[in-house]
């Protein structure tokens, strides 16, 4: 994985200082809130509902053991004792004291970490497939591309401002595990037959209160050419994206308004201006890159272990386990494994100091010393050897991870809510858990398949609701906490945007309501459909007359 050189150290050093002399101007009563704000800000550090709340960027979601070590260290110093897996491969802390926050971001200063554009309208965090680099399905790896924008975008005097926030994502894989549609800009990675590699490029997808799905705008575009396509694509937003309503601000906005042939148009015109030679990177940086990146040399090994045969036959959970949250590696005799951050009855997105220590621990035991955050808020082993499975099960379920329900209706999306966050109109958190509890059942779980749940708190869309195959929308009625049920949506490679089905229920409504949905499937499914086939092929009426007129 990439390492800092003396730049980058001298960068997030110099910034941490910085920060420790805006915080002391606050704390003196030098700066006001309204002027500490968009310094906080730039640090990843919000005012939520009761306490700041620390953003801290895992960079294309990519850990090794010493920084998830640390991780957990800031949270038994600094907060409660947990940390909170975000939907942007970033981790939280909800309770940092504002005097110790220039602390912790020394602390991760010296693991090469920082929280630097996790807020702001910038460029923030760029996210990719958690499986990047391990995947059997990967054409390449996008790793360096990630980080390649990353160097691009931190403290881009042009982009540092834009009309708002800006999301990009980057993915190799044939199958989309990066909700690659759902972001301003898009990366998928193509291979041409003559070997060259390069990437489609989408534009204008995002959530929020108006939903779209991200168009294509070049089919093409070599990997070496990609920043300065990248640059061309910023620079029309910046001057021509809306700054006078927020809520218009957008790219996604910009590209429905123009229509996306004139989008099209004006980028590939500012494309021609530039001079690209000083934009994009020469090869020698990009084969830099990709050295950092390069995957670890793991020895070929049977697809066949006794050990692992046995204990599946002698227990079911193990079984379970392995059917739901080991994936298929590039390498024989190796797996993917996926460690579920929503045990029954927890919170989506947390874990423990002592928790991440431990996945920490086997991170550099068993997995090359790396390890993943997912945008559906669990953590992975990428590179983990097929008889090492069992030794894993066991350490993690002693633990309390060994939840078997990766893509099953209990790994949830969650947004925090309205337990935390100051946006919120409804509690996510609550409900995620009496969903969790009344599908407690894994016989019934594996029954019910493939299935995404995906809540969010209010219409910002942080929990992702627009594409989960059932979503569920947090609103205000009247001062009343209240449910939307919307289906239909989805994040992958057939992204399509949720509909809302009728109008909400309360927390306890929902659940039931819920509840009718699933049976409705249960009845209708043919052999081998998905949850989403089946809507598809089905049409919503008859969910709508399931939960409204039963």
């Amino acid at each position: 994985m990439y390492a800092y050189d003396t730049y980058d150290h001298a960068l997030v050093n110099a910034r941490v200082e910085e920060f420790r002399d805006q915080v002391n101007r606050r704390l003196s009563g030098e700066l006001t809130e309204e002027e500490f704000r968009p310094l906080r800000l730039m640090n990843g550090l919000y005012l939520q509902l009761h306490a700041y709340m620390l953003r801290v960027a895992i960079p294309y979601g990519t850990l090794n053991s010493a920084q998830l070590h640390t991780l957990a260290d800031i949270a038994d110093k600094y907060d409660k004792g947990y940390g909170h897996f975000t939907t942007r491969q970033n981790i939280q802390y909800n309770w940092p004291k504002l005097v110790e926050t220039p602390d912790i971001l020394a602390d991760l200063a010296s693991v090469e970490m920082h929280a630097i554009q996790t807020s702001g309208n910038c460029i923030r965090n760029v996210t990719t497939d958690h499986f990047a680099g391990a995947a059997k399905d990967e054409l390449f790896d996008t790793r360096p591309h990630g980080e390649l924008i990353r160097q691009w975008s931190t403290f881009h005097p042009e982009f540092s401002f834009l009309p708002r926030k800006f999301k990009i994502a980057v993915a190799g894989a044939t199958v989309d595990r990066a909700a690659l549609r759902w972001h301003d800009i898009a990366l998928q990675a193509i291979i041409k037959e003559s070997g060259e590699r390069g990437f489609e490029v989408y534009v204008g997808g995002g959530m929020g209160r108006s939903p779209f799905i991200a168009k294509t705008i070049r089919d093409f575009i070599p990997e070496d050419q990609l920043i300065a396509y990248l640059e061309a694509m910023l620079r029309v937003y910046n001057q021509a994206g809306r700054r006078d309503n927020k809520y218009k601000a957008r790219i996604k906005i910009l590209v429905h308004e123009m229509g996306l042939d004139a989008y099209k148009d004006a980028v590939e015109k500012e494309y021609a201006l530039l001079d690209k030679s000083n934009i994009d990177a020469p090869k020698a940086e990009l084969e830099r890159l990709y050295r950092y990146f390069l995957p670890p040399t793991l020895e070929v090994l049977s697809e066949d272990d006794e050990e692992v045969a046995a204990l599946a036959k002698a227990n079911p959970l193990f079984s379970v386990w392995l059917d739901r949250n080991i994936d298929a590696h590039k390498v024989d005799g190796h797996r993917i494994v996926t460690i579920s951050l929503k045990p029954h009855g927890g919170i989506a997105g947390d874990a423990t100091s002592e928790q991440m220590r431990l996945v920490a621990d086997l991170s550099k035991d068993y997995s090359q010393n790396e390890l993943r955050v997912s945008h559906e808020q669990n953590l992975i082993l990428p590179h983990v050897a097929l008889r090492d499975l069992p030794t894993i099960f066991k350490k993690l379920d002693a633990a309390g991870l060994s939840t078997a329900n990766a893509g099953l209706m209990t790994d949830m999306i969650v947004c925090p809510g309205l337990d935390y966050c100051s946006l919120a109109n409804a509690r996510s958190i609550p409900l995620s858990q009496k969903i969790a509890k009344r599908f407690d059942d894994i016989a019934r779980l594996q029954d019910i398949g493939e299935l995404k749940v995906k809540i969010s708190g209010c219409i910002n869309s942080c929990g992702h609701h627009h594409a989960g195959h059932i979503g569920i929308l947090g609103v205000d009625k009247k001062g009343v906490e209240n449910y939307q049920l919307l289906l239909g949506g989805s994040g992958g490679e057939d992204a399509s945007k949720a509909k809302i089905l009728g109008r909400g229920f309360d927390e306890d409504g929902t659940v039931d309501a819920l509840e009718r949905v699933i049976d409705v499937y249960l009845r209708s499914r043919n052999d081998g459909e998905r949850f989403l086939d089946t809507y598809r092929r089905i049409g919503e009426q008859p969910f709508k007359e399931a939960v409204y007129d039963h």
